[in-house]
């Protein structure tokens, strides 16, 4: 799933004083193209396929197959309002912690959002909380020096929003539409919002207990817009793409993701997993009189 927190990332690296009149210049050029460049909504999408009670389970491993963390997905629909929470715990104690309140009355509108990514794992640790209703948007991190700091910044946060629900958005979108185009809050760590340009990819087989199934695979690029975007894969703060593969037909459903966390960070793969319980003899414990 692409998470959002992929846009919660690493300030660049500068060192000597020639690098130093470089960011200055990088942090100005930011701050121009955001208050110069009008925000460009995208599509909201449809409810065709209404969320509902779930719980999954969920695996964070390096693309050969290390594992990282292991993840629960949990939602609950209650009237209009869906919240969806995603935490994923590391082995070396980091924790990734989102939730997102949204609507899906005609079609799927976030309400709240919230994040949190802690620990080794994250080298800035930040907490990101936003309300749409209010388009307040508060992030907390921590600097190079390791100096906690807060932006407060209050933002226009459009219909489209599709911070942690990318996954359920692309379960509603039609096989045959060649592009979706979705807005995204990104920190970096100063609140932003961007683009996601979503295609279909074509096809990719996998295997259920040995029955061959088929999911679309939808690369999602992060689109920075104006100047922002022409500076950033020039001092290496492009966001990398994200895949996410959905099983289509009358049940969509998510199948993995691989993609970074936040930006400059690895590319990870998000799986569902299935319980694995002990061996046992025979065909089960049977209760001793």
């Amino acid at each position: 799933m692409i998470s959002p927190s992929a846009e919660a990332g690493r300030s660049a690296t500068f060192a000597g004083s020639g690098n130093y009149v470089l960011k200055v210049i990088f942090a100005l050029v930011i701050t121009c193209a955001t208050l110069l460049t009008s925000p460009v909504y995208g599509e909201q999408i449809p409810v065709g396929h209404p969320e509902g009670l779930v719980h999954g389970f969920l695996s964070l491993s390096t693309m050969d197959g290390k594992l990282l963390a292991h993840g629960d997905l949990t939602q609950v629909a209650r009237g209009g309002q869906v919240t969806l929470r995603l935490r994923f715990d590391f082995k070396d104690g980091s924790v990734q912690d989102e939730t997102t309140v949204f609507s899906q009355n005609g079609s799927f509108r976030v309400l709240n959002y919230h994040l949190i990514q802690k620990g080794p794992s994250f080298p800035h640790p930040i907490e990101v909380t936003a309300s749409c209703t209010t388009g307040d948007v508060t992030v907390r991190f921590k600097d190079d020096n390791g100096k906690e700091k807060t932006e407060n910044e209050h933002l226009d946060l459009p219909p489209d929003l599709a911070n942690a629900i990318v996954p359920t958005l692309l379960k509603n979108v039609l096989p045959d539409s060649p592009r979706t185009t979705l807005s995204f809050l990104g920190t970096t760590p100063k609140p932003r919002l961007v683009k996601l340009v979503i295609t279909p990819e074509g096809e990719d087989s996998f295997s259920i207990a040995g029955s061959s199934r088929k999911a679309i695979r939808y690369v999602v690029k992060v689109d920075i817009g104006g100047v922002a975007g022409v500076v950033a894969p020039l001092i290496g703060k492009k966001p990398a793409d994200t895949n996410v593969w959905i099983l289509s037909g009358e049940a969509p459903a998510f199948v993995k993701s691989e993609g970074p966390l936040y930006v400059g960070g690895p590319i990870l793969r998000i799986e569902l997993v299935s319980p694995v319980w002990p061996k046992q003899s025979g065909a089960g414990t049977k209760s001793e009189r």
